[in-house]
């Protein structure tokens, strides 16, 4: 009787650790943790200012750095950049609009510092004010770059920003962060952590259905 007892307990043990997925004692499972959809996703790194993972899509939480330069606040051309990137299906995490100080746009175009228009970018950048956002989605920066278009507004095709709205190279609208890397110091250069905003999107399980 008591053999028989022991018998159905271990049944039931059995039973239930099938039931939770888990394998049996004494026996790995042959799935591996990272390919399973029980395993737990990596940490969340969404209150970061740059790249992170979110589960199951790796790049999801990627950001950029998008900025309206002056001559694009001076055609009011805001609200249609705004639009194409929530309609490309990226979530705005960042947004304000500043007039850049020199040390800050200094800081920004370091990498041109040695070039002849230097100054003359300085000044224009610094002529009024800009708007800066954070865009978050899946390959944001590489996309961006497409939307936005050719840094020669006559090289840029039609459909992308500068193609549509600019005509002369010192004047082409709008920046773009041209690598994550690129982005993350940009991001933490003109944003503040407290000037992020995480929240939850709620068309984000529709947009990267998997």
């Amino acid at each position: 009787m008591v053999l028989f007892q022991r018998y159905l307990l271990r049944n039931l043990v059995l039973q239930g650790r099938r039931h939770l997925g888990l394998p049996r004692p004494g026996k790995e499972s042959s799935t591996p943790a990272w390919a399973s959809d029980k395993a737990r996703s990596p940490p969340s790194r969404s209150g970061s200012l740059g790249y992170s993972t979110s589960s199951g899509i790796a790049g999801v939480k990627e950001r950029t750095l998008i900025a309206v330069k002056p001559d694009g606040v001076q055609r009011r051309l805001v609200g249609q950049i705004v639009q194409r990137f929530e309609q490309r299906g990226f979530r705005l995490v960042g947004l304000k609009m500043l007039k850049a100080s020199d040390d800050l746009l200094s800081q920004h175009y370091h990498d041109l510092s040695k070039k002849p228009f230097y100054p003359n970018l300085l000044r224009y950048m610094s002529s009024g004010p800009v708007v800066v956002m954070v865009w978050e989605g899946h390959n944001v920066v590489r996309t961006s770059r497409m939307m936005v278009g050719n840094t020669n507004p006559a090289e840029a095709h039609a459909g992308t920003i500068r193609g549509d709205f600019s005509i002369h190279i010192s004047r082409n609208v709008v920046h773009a962060s041209d690598s994550v890397e690129g982005a993350q110091r940009e991001i933490q250069l003109w944003f503040s952590r407290k000037e992020l905003t995480d929240w939850d999107c709620c068309d984000h399980s529709s947009t990267y259905q998997v």
